[in-house]
């Protein structure tokens, strides 16, 4: 009798300690999502050389700035796929949005005026704004 005690006292103990690291786990996953920071370019299927530009100058300088520290995702706001992203960040048209938690910054503008014109200083700006939401 004494040893089921001791073995279910055990059990017991054990399935505790199990419960207890996976909601440690969880909080811990949690949390990193929410200091994760993705980048979202969002365009049309038919597409220009300035718009396949900012494409290619953003994730290659997020790419090179950050490596994986920050995601690079180039979405069709065409495709059905990508309407419950956009809409849950409100996007409408083309957009290169930069994200951690419930903050963004937009870069649409500077992507569209300095990708191809300045790619160098489109780079500073990406770095001074993505080095902004990093300190946060």
């Amino acid at each position: 009798m004494k040893k089921i005690q001791l073995l279910s006292i055990l059990i017991v103990l054990l399935m505790s300690s199990l419960i207890s690291n996976a909601q440690t786990s969880k909080k811990e996953t949690t949390g990193s999502a929410v200091n994760k920071l993705e980048a979202y370019y969002f365009h049309n299927t038919s597409r220009c050389v300035t718009c396949k530009t900012v494409e290619s100058e953003a994730k290659a300088d997020l790419e090179n700035l950050y490596g994986s520290q920050v995601t690079f995702k180039a979405l069709n706001l065409e495709e059905d796929s990508t309407k419950p992203i956009a809409e849950k960040l409100k996007i409408s048209g083309q957009t290169l949005l930069i994200v951690k938690g419930d903050q963004q910054i937009n870069l649409t503008n500077e992507g569209f005026l300095y990708a191809r014109t300045n790619p160098v200083k489109f780079k500073k700006i990406i770095k001074e704004k993505v080095d902004k939401l990093l300190d946060l």
